[in-house]
């Protein structure tokens, strides 16, 4: 996944939108019957149309509805308001739902604690907590990870805030493990000021840095080896740049502990773009610092390395097509790169003894080479998605079309033993614990994810204590993956979970999502106990691996954006008429899901195929492709997404932006919106606009909903009583509409 903060949200909420769609489906019994939508709903609030035209290479486009973009307009919130009321009106009168958010509550209260986000650092291994039914999770110390009783918090976010506000976006342990920064923000907004606080104690100090993140450009910072502070992103603060600019221009400053803020030094950054997105990396020894610069979210990047004595070396540029580096513990820099090499290569690049003198990107050496490619075997197209260098060793983590696997190099390039991993898993993270031995997390569709220790010396994988429990089984399920053909020939993976006697006749109640954008993949994830009534009345539930993603490396990435993305769409729909063509479920029976830049799929899915979906679920959407550059956020995705300044990519964004293809009097299946008052990464007069369009145009008597979160934002940070909330409502709409009534069962 890459570092860009718009691509990681963006991931991260599609998972969320998916997670949330399988949590509501493990709460009923389906039975058959006809459809029906529940109660009556309220009519739609007036909605004005006071038509703005732009003008774009001479083509007149016409907004009906520009006044709702504006949220300080009182009338705008008026009307926001009357939706909200609607909406909540129609999801309390469904009658299964306050059954629905009780089974949530168990579900969520059953589940074990899970782990993510490890770190090591000074010999201790810090996490992020989740402990249902916790609102928040909490940043923790262990002794190891066969310990976990050992783990200490360092903040718990549920004690500073009682109903779950604070949210810590990202957390750095300095070197020596003796202190941790956290970036720390409230209702989901992700606009994080760094607290420091003494592991050993738990004790905050009184230092506090502004804006060290933001939904822009995201934020990172790194430890100097004495301790005495921390480098950070900081975004431009008071008068330093107009309004416009206050969430651009991120650089790099230097804060020590025990100063003012105020007082923090410039330290890199003024000659990088206006959509620099910015990460920091120490190196074990203290020695180095690395800065990579992503030019907005398309991918390219630059990197900057930083000696003891302040000097800076430009290492790489956007042009050469390294998209990653770290430090190895040889004394070298370890690179991925893509350059005539899409599906990727990893370099070795040597640092010099004490200072940078000369550090030249043609020294580097290739250790591990590009997958061949060739052959109907994915192992052959296997593209290398992340790396993890350690002492005498090198982790490789590829993806195959989704699933992963790891192969393990010495310092040289020769294969090593490598540990063995479940059919159509996928690797979630890979941490360095020393003496070349590593923890992985895994994860399986059907099996519940764990953390395991690989042993370089042995080769041996074996299982530690931070694993997850789930109170269902699935030895009766079993994850089928096939190709659907998408319309230009492409085959395109779909992950189909199912139970084993699933009867092919049509009927089954099918849940469909994919995501392809900003090179981030659709992989494995432990779909739990919500999926279990689904499967054992007949659903399936349907993943697809499409392009824009980077499932096949950077070629599948870049068939899939700027001028291209319309293969995303024709890849999504490939997947649902594949689903419909092999009698798994038919329109009448077919839901789609999904998140941000998913969200945007739903929108062109159901705008180009209306008659192809009976249900759609769209979390946190992009709509209105002509207008979106024009926010903070929006500006960062011109690399991924295209501008209408540029005449071709005008046409490709007006040829599929789903806001001005909805027609009046089409017969669209229904829908709800999804997004929160606090998102600032996609603007919610996204989902303000779409909704007002889709009302007044919407030629069936089908559910067309706004849900607007005052708590929240994109998704990060939600507090766990509004995702139960949010959780509720989404699967009460789908039940009604899909014709599934609850009834309770005992779980598998």
């Amino acid at each position: 996944m890459r570092n860009s903060s718009s691509a990681r949200v963006f991931a991260v909420s599609v998972a969320s939108a998916v997670v949330m769609v399988s949590v509501v489906v493990r709460l009923c019994l389906l039975t058959s019957g006809a459809f029906a939508q529940g109660p009556s709903i309220p009519a739609a609030p007036a909605t004005p149309k006071r038509p703005v035209t732009d003008e774009y290479y001479g083509v007149k486009v016409t907004d009906d509805y520009r006044w709702l973009e504006n949220w300080d307009d009182p009338e705008v919130k008026q009307w926001s308001a009357a939706e909200n009321a609607r909406s909540r009106e129609y999801f309390d009168h469904l009658p299964s739902r306050p059954a629905i958010k009780e089974r949530l509550k168990q579900l969520v209260a059953a589940s074990s604690a899970a782990y993510y986000e490890l770190q090591f650092r000074g010999g201790t291994l810090f996490a992020m907590r989740y402990q249902p039914p916790q609102q928040q999770p909490a940043l923790v110390a262990l002794h190891s990870a066969d310990d976990p009783a050992s783990a200490k918090v360092i903040f718990d976010p549920n004690a500073a805030a009682g109903k779950g506000s604070t949210a810590v976006d990202f957390y750095v342990p300095s070197l020596d493990g003796k202190y941790v920064a956290a970036a720390l923000s409230e209702n989901g907004s992700e606009d994080s000021n760094a607290r420091v606080f003494e592991v050993a104690t738990g004790k905050e100090l009184a230092d506090i840095v502004p804006r060290v993140n933001f939904a822009t450009a995201g934020g990172s910072l790194d430890w100097k080896a004495d301790d005495s502070g921390f480098y950070y992103t900081r975004y431009p603060q008071g008068n330093e740049r107009p309004p416009e600019d206050a969430n651009f221009y991120q650089q790099v400053y230097f804060h020590k502990l025990g100063t003012d803020a105020k007082r923090d030094a410039y330290v890199i950054g003024k000659e990088f773009p206006r959509i620099a997105e910015i990460q920091l990396r120490t190196s074990d020894d203290g020695r180095w610092l690395l800065a990579a610069i992503g030019n907005g979210d398309g991918g390219e990047y630059a990197h900057y390395v930083m000696d003891s004595t302040g000097k800076w070396t430009q290492v790489t540029h956007f042009e050469d097509g390294i998209v990653a580096v770290k430090f190895g513990a040889d004394d070298a820099l370890y690179l991925l790169s893509r350059k005539d090499a899409p599906r990727g290569q990893i370099l070795r690049l040597p640092l010099p003894h004490l200072v940078l003198d000369h550090l030249n990107l043609d020294q580097a050496k290739a250790i591990v080479a590009e997958s061949s490619g060739i052959g109907a075997d994915e192992s052959a197209r296997a593209s290398i998605e992340n790396f993890v260098p350690t002492p005498g060793h090198l982790y490789v983590i590829d993806i195959m079309g989704g699933p992963s696997r790891v192969r393990v190099f010495d310092g040289k390039g020769h294969a090593l033993a490598a540990p063995p991993l479940p059919p159509i898993s996928a690797i979630g993270q890979v941490v360095s614990i020393g003496a070349g031995d590593v923890l992985f997390y895994t994860s399986t569709f059907i099996e519940p994810p764990a953390w395991y220790r690989f042993d370089a010396a042995t080769g041996k994988a074996t299982p530690t204590a931070l694993f997850e429990t789930s109170p269902v089984k699935f030895d009766d399920a079993e994850v089928v993956r096939d190709f659907a053909t998408s319309k230009d020939g492409t085959r395109v993976p779909v992950d189909i979970i199912r139970r084993k006697d699933t009867k092919l006749d049509g009927t089954n109640p099918t849940l469909l999502t994919g995501y392809g954008g900003y090179g981030i993949s659709t992989k494995p994830y432990f779909v739990g106990s919500e999926t279990r009534i689904w499967l054992d009345q007949g659903g399936v539930f349907v993943f697809a691996n499409l392009r824009g993603g980077a499932e096949y490396g950077e070629e599948w990435h870049k068939a899939g954006n700027l001028t291209h993305k319309q293969n995303v769409f024709d890849d999504f729909i490939a997947s649902a008429e594949y689903l419909i063509g092999r009698k798994y479920t038919s329109p009448a029976h077919l839901a789609i899901v999904g998140g941000s830049n998913g969200g945007l799929l739903m929108g062109a899915a159901f705008t180009q195929r209306p008659e192809l979906f009976r249900a759609v679920v769209s979390f946190v959407g992009i709509y209105d492709m002509l207008r979106v550059e024009l926010d903070p956020n929006g500006a960062f995705n011109v690399t991924e997404f295209g501008t209408v300044k540029d005449a071709g990519q005008f046409k490709a964004l007006y040829a599929y932006s789903p806001y001005h293809h909805v027609k009046d009097g089409t017969a669209y299946p229904a829908i709800l919106f999804l997004t929160g008052e606090n998102d600032h990464r996609v603007n919610p007069m996204q989902s303000r606009k779409m909704t007002a369009r889709l009302q007044a145009a919407n030629g069936s008597d089908r559910a067309i909903l706004l849900r607007t979160t005052a708590s929240a934002g994109h998704g990060m940070g939600t507090a766990l009583d509004e995702q139960i909330e949010q959780g509720a409502d989404v699967y009460s709409f789908l039940f009604a509409q899909m014709g599934i009534e609850y009834t309770p069962a005992t779980e598998k």
